[in-house]
């Protein structure tokens, strides 16, 4: 195989990379507003829920399936070219964490097919949980391709992740005060 062929493998697997989390990040999100459209009254909430499903197809068929097909295919290709990858740990570890990742995916399609058929017990709070875990993956993903087998464990490793904890949690706070905020408002 030509050198090259590494070079486009490496750039397309990137580029898949990037749309897959894209489309997975805004699906998620897209759930919410389809769960919270249950409290707008008729017929905005019908109107609203019809968008939304339209939106969540488009996104899941032609953005986010195709990415993952695109990370899927051309990691293949890498691993083909680089078979020695597969006896390394880290390597192992990182198929295992995006074995996780093919399942939150198709984990996705069973949420919209519910929101579809008005069937979906999830509330907003917890798909916004839910929310967090492809961001959880990417970073432990990223951080093993980087470091391979020489994963940090320092104590400047262990800051750096709990900085990347404590603006997740930041970031949960001010979205739980900014509903509490709401809901009060509301009430007066």
């Amino acid at each position: 195989m030509p050198a090259e062929a590494y070079l486009w493998f490496k750039s397309l697997h990137i580029i898949g990379v990037v749309v897959w989390f894209a489309g997975l990040f805004y699906l998620v999100r897209l759930f919410i507003y389809h769960v919270e459209s249950n409290d707008l009254d008729e017929p905005i909430q019908s109107a609203f829920k019809s968008q939304y499903v339209l939106m969540e197809k488009r996104l899941a068929n032609i953005i986010t399936t195709p990415g993952m097909v695109l990370t899927v295919l051309m990691a293949s290709g890498l691993l083909i070219i680089q078979p020695s990858w597969l006896g390394q740990r880290w390597m192992q570890f990182k198929l295992l964490f995006v074995a996780g990742l093919l399942i939150y995916h198709f984990f996705c399609y069973r949420i919209m097919s519910q929101l579809e058929s008005d069937e979906c017990n999830w509330s907003g709070r917890q798909l916004r949980a839910l929310n967090e875990l492809p961001t959880l993956l990417l970073v432990i993903v990223v951080l093993l391709v980087v470091f391979k087998n020489q994963f940090p464990t320092s104590a400047a490793s262990w800051l750096i992740v709990s900085l990347v904890i404590f603006m997740a949690a930041s970031i949960q706070f001010y979205a739980r005060w900014r509903r509490l905020r709401k809901e009060n408002s509301e009430i007066m």
